[in-house]
């Protein structure tokens, strides 16, 4: 054996020595458990609040609603869906949390945006395991609700959410309301200033289309709080989809019999750049009275998607503080949200007062050249609503 091979073993073995008294300083720093289950956890079957609320609220629907921010039908038709994803299998070293309890810890952490320690000390859960139940009941709510509620829309689909928002709102082939809102949460580690948004805190972005009965029609979640450039929602994965054609919108076709052929569009703010999919309103200065009635047409259409992040804020409360999880998790629960929102929406309809405020950020970013062809596709659509077809009684006084 040559002297280098022996120099290699020798090092070896004083890098092995000093892994393993690393090793054993830790084990000695890492506090003992004293508890295989702490003595006010044990109590959850007596004292928690599921076993000790749960029925009492259920012979009260008013009180059932207040707490878990539905009704008690809806409840029972949401856990019918989630039983399967939800169950666990019994073992000899203690029993389950059930199904009917992840989902009502889930409803409670959404509905009053709690902390995982209060909940733990309402539940007599252990905090680690309320994290995992939230996760996993969230993950769950939206795979199995997004085909119930949130499938993606199809021609004939696009059409109806038209012809709705034609009646509500007086706006004719437009076939959704879109914006982006800032959603809070916590620094992440290690993660530098990536989720720091211009407005300084910390945040992921909600992309969503919304229709004229405050449903989301498609949401996109995840993008970086410090994310400035307009070219965030050409590169996410629903800008790609509307931009490129791949959003089975329907051709462009006339308003008036024999007229002139005009697209089905999507209605945003200034954030947005406009094409030949998305109108968004003409800049305020210098607004002559044809672009001062687009404006207001406009707005009476995009309305509904501030509405509907009014309802969905409202109702679930979680998004009214910085929510406490990585972002991750964060993203998981932003889009059961918006599932549980067009559920609950879809069977108990919604209460109007809710959609009056939110206290959500708008999205801004640094406005982009459009195309000639959009600007004419807007200015088609202003001339239309001035003429005696397109016009609304007493657009004028309201300018």
């Amino acid at each position: 054996m040559d002297s280098y091979t022996v120099i290699s073993l020798m090092l070896s073995l004083v890098h092995l020595k000093l892994l393993l008294e690393q090793t054993t300083q830790r084990r000695k720093k890492r506090p003992q458990r004293r508890y295989w289950v702490h003595p006010i956890v044990s109590r959850r079957l007596t004292k928690g609040h599921f076993h000790t609320l749960y029925h009492e609220l259920r012979r009260y629907p008013q009180k059932f609603y207040d707490y878990a921010h539905m009704r008690v039908e809806t409840f029972d038709s949401l856990l019918e869906i989630l039983r399967p994803r939800l169950m666990r299998a019994r073992t000899n070293m203690r029993l389950p949390v059930s199904a009917e309890e992840r989902l009502l810890v889930t409803l409670r952490f959404m509905a009053t945006g709690e902390s995982f320690s209060s909940l733990h000390f309402q539940f007599l859960l252990g905090k680690v395991t309320i994290h995992t139940i939230v996760h996993d009941t969230c993950d769950a709510i939206w795979t199995l609700l997004k085909g119930i509620v949130m499938p993606e829309p199809t021609e004939e689909r696009w059409m109806e959410i038209g012809k709705e928002f034609e009646k509500n709102s007086n706006f004719p082939h437009c076939i959704g309301a879109l914006d982006s809102k800032h959603i809070r949460i916590q620094l992440p580690p290690n993660s530098g200033s990536k989720f720091n948004n211009y407005k300084k805190y910390f945040s992921v972005f909600l992309m969503a289309i919304a229709d004229s009965n405050y449903n989301f029609v498609a949401i996109d979640v995840g993008t970086y709080g410090s994310s400035a450039d307009s070219q965030v929602f050409r590169n996410s994965a629903l800008g790609k989809k509307i931009l490129d054609g791949k959003f089975h919108i329907p051709s462009p076709r006339p308003l008036e019999e024999n007229g002139d052929l005009f697209p089905y569009v999507i209605v945003a703010d200034d954030a947005f750049a406009l094409s030949t999919s998305i109108m968004k309103p003409f800049p305020k200065r210098g607004l002559d009275l044809k672009r001062k009635v687009f404006n207001y047409r406009l707005t009476r259409a995009r309305r509904f998607v501030e509405c509907t992040f009014g309802i969905l804020t409202n109702k679930w409360r979680v998004f009214r503080g910085t929510i406490q999880m990585n972002p991750s998790n964060v993203d998981t629960i932003v889009k059961s949200a918006c599932a549980l929102h067009n559920f609950v929406c879809q069977k108990e309809g919604y209460n109007s007062e809710d959609s009056l405020v939110h206290n959500l950020e708008d999205v801004s970013w640094p406005s982009v050249r459009s195309t000639n062809e959009a600007w004419n596709i807007r200015e088609k659509f202003a001339n239309y609503f001035m003429s005696p077809t397109g016009e609304l009684p007493g657009q004028y006084s309201r300018i």
